[in-house]
């Protein structure tokens, strides 16, 4: 959630740090602050609000010779945990002496009981952080060795962290280590770079260290040594970024939103080219590592995430049960440890994570792997925690996701959970007939997506006639009902307007209380099973005197009928509906936004990357 930046090598430091912070500014964040040495002494400013303001106050400041001559320091955005967003809780933060400065990301469960006893000491506190007293702590263990003070301070702790330690005496390293929250470092030429996020690394290197949970790695310009808490060695994999600075940068669109909504058709293509078995009307997954022997004994599928990963599961659900005849269920990643789940060697657990550190999800998966079930992961992000965690998975290959309201990889989650499905009824009960008729629809999937998108201009009229509205209600039924749950999240997150998603048949069961003269609905009666059901449900709507916006199937004259207004998708297999459904509702939330003047890629106390439970 927040964002970490550390530099430390040949190039001016300030300049490396502001770039960075600007690469992190689509995770949400409410503060930013960066700190260096000027000669001897510890300079660290800082202010709510954007990157931009703290680049100004930073020139208004900072020596312009200290702009050019500075060769190390911390940076970060902050997203708040515990304080508000005022500039005294802004990261970094100095220990008792000035001399120690700390950035960090995650939340230190205990930081009461040690502020208290350094208090008790004579320590005193500036902010209402938790991350203030991990600096205190680092500083009262300091005594000549700034890695084992980090040390001997991480073994205090209880919670989550990942940090950047600085410091006036030790002027040549960054101390940096992680638990729970991600860190990644470049190795450049004469420079070494640590993040919280690849973005920023690319535009320096291309090759990187993850840090796992409980490594403290000493960086420096030329060197990476990483070690446990106890000071032993450990070896961590030089892994090659496959990402370019191009891939993060808006190239001529106004928004990144609107740059990853129109990706889809690639980022998709790149999700399924060579992923489909044509000859047995099934999918090749290699990263799923099993044998069908494994794949027809297991006797669950329990997808778990959250959010819009959430709502990808839950079309997964649908595909797994007619599929491959097997109990399928989603659980929301945030409940799945604390309801004791009972689980055992043949329930097949897949966590879904766009960023692949979502805190909530990794903690269901080392859940799952305590209770001894089959677990596997889809991310996005090559290298992540929960990816390496796991073992085994089916990565997204989607590109990196910018903007904190997800897109392309909502969709290309979608696509794999379909494959993942066919693959899995293949061994099963699926026929090859069954089966190619699927992969073929799978394999259309980038084209009809490209047929939603040419209908930019009638989707945003469409959005017009919504800008003034408070209130907004999407409807559907089997897998369209998770298209209309993750549109009503894409309208809130980045608009503002208060919307709800709900299976049709919900709607009288309370919701319809809701609806007055001109309300929204947005109703999703695509050609699949159950849509008389649904357009049912329109005509009750219509009658409390909602207004009413269908997405229907290209030639439906009987469902366009009973809409106010209609927008047609391309018809395609009922199970692959909801990927054309869910653009046209991503482009609709996306105009709705840009017409009511929101700030579309950064929406308000919204964070890309959920890394605190």
């Amino acid at each position: 959630m927040c964002g970490i930046v550390g530099y430390i090598g040949k190039q001016g430091a300030v300049g490396a740090l502001i770039k960075g912070l600007r690469k992190l500014e689509y995770r949400g964040y409410d503060s930013a602050g960066v700190a260096v040495l000027d000669g001897g002494a510890m300079l660290v400013t800082k202010t709510p609000g954007k990157v931009a303001a703290l680049s100004e106050r930073v020139r208004a400041e900072w020596p312009a010779e200290l702009l050019a001559s500075a060769r190390a320091g911390i940076a970060h955005t902050r997203w708040a945990t515990h304080g508000l967003p005022t500039q005294s809780n802004a990261h970094p933060h100095l220990d008792e002496t000035g001399r120690i400065a700390l950035v960090h990301n995650g939340i230190i469960e205990n930081y009461r009981p040690l502020r208290a006893r350094l208090e008790a000491k004579g320590h005193h506190f500036h902010s209402e952080t938790d991350t203030e007293v991990l600096a205190h702590l680092v500083g009262e263990f300091f005594s000549g060795d700034l890695f084992q003070a980090v040390c001997s301070a991480l073994h205090q702790v209880e919670g989550t962290f990942g940090i950047a330690v600085f410091s006036s005496l030790e002027p040549d390293r960054i101390i940096a280590a992680r638990r729970g929250s991600p860190i990644v470092v470049g190795m450049g030429d004469g420079e070494t770079i640590v993040a919280s996020d690849a973005s920023v690394i690319v535009a320096h290197t291309h090759r990187v260290i993850f840090l796992d949970d409980n490594d403290v790695a000493v960086v420096k310009a030329d060197s990476v040594d990483v070690r446990d808490l106890d000071n032993v060695p450990v070896n961590r994999a030089v892994a090659e970024l496959g990402m370019d600075v191009e891939s993060a940068e808006k190239g001529g669109y106004e928004h990144f939103m609107l740059k990853e909504i129109h990706e889809q058709p690639e980022a998709l293509g790149n999700a399924i080219r060579g992923r489909l078995d044509f000859a047995l009307g099934s999918a090749v997954l290699s990263g799923m590592n099993t044998s069908p022997r494994e794949l027809a004994e297991l006797k669950r599928v329990i997808m778990v995430g959250c959010g819009t990963s959430l709502h990808a599961g839950l079309v997964g659900e649908y595909a797994f049960e007619e599929l491959a005849g097997v109990n399928a269920e989603v659980e929301q990643a945030a409940e799945f440890r604390y309801r004791n789940p009972i689980l055992g060697s043949r329930d097949f657990v897949i966590a879904i994570s766009q960023s692949g550190e979502t805190a909530d999800t990794l903690a269901a998966v080392r859940e799952a792997h305590q209770k001894g079930a089959f677990v596997m992961s889809l991310c996005n992000v090559v290298g992540s925690t929960i990816a390496r965690e796991t073992g085994r998975g089916v990565y997204l290959h989607a590109g990196p996701e910018i903007s904190v309201a997800s897109t392309k990889a909502f969709t290309s989650q979608v696509a794999v959970l379909l494959m993942m499905a066919l693959k899995l009824g293949r061994g099963r009960r699926l026929s090859r007939e069954h089966g190619l008729e699927l992969a073929r629809a799978i394999e259309s999937i980038p084209e009809l997506v490209t047929r939603v998108l040419v209908q930019d201009d009638r989707i945003r009229a469409l959005a017009a006639g919504c800008v003034r509205d408070e209130h907004a209600y999407f409807i559907g039924r089997g897998p369209l009902y998770p298209a209309a749950l993750e549109g009503a999240l894409k309208l809130k997150e980045i608009s503002y307007i208060h919307a709800e998603g709900y299976h049709a048949a919900e709607l009288k069961h309370g919701p319809i209380a809701l609806l007055s003269k001109g309300t929204p609905v947005i109703a999703l009666a695509c050609d699949i099973p159950g849509k008389d059901k649904t357009l049912g449900n329109v005509e009750e709507c219509r009658a409390r005197g909602a207004r009413i916006i269908g997405v229907v199937s290209e030639g439906d004259g009987e469902a366009a009928e009973h809409m106010d207004e209609c927008l047609e998708i391309p018809r395609t297999h009922p199970l692959v509906t909801a990927i054309p459904a869910a653009v046209a509702l991503q482009l609709f939330s996306y105009h709705v936004a840009r017409l009511r003047g929101c700030e579309i890629d950064q929406p308000r106390n919204l964070a890309k990357s959920v890394t605190v439970e």
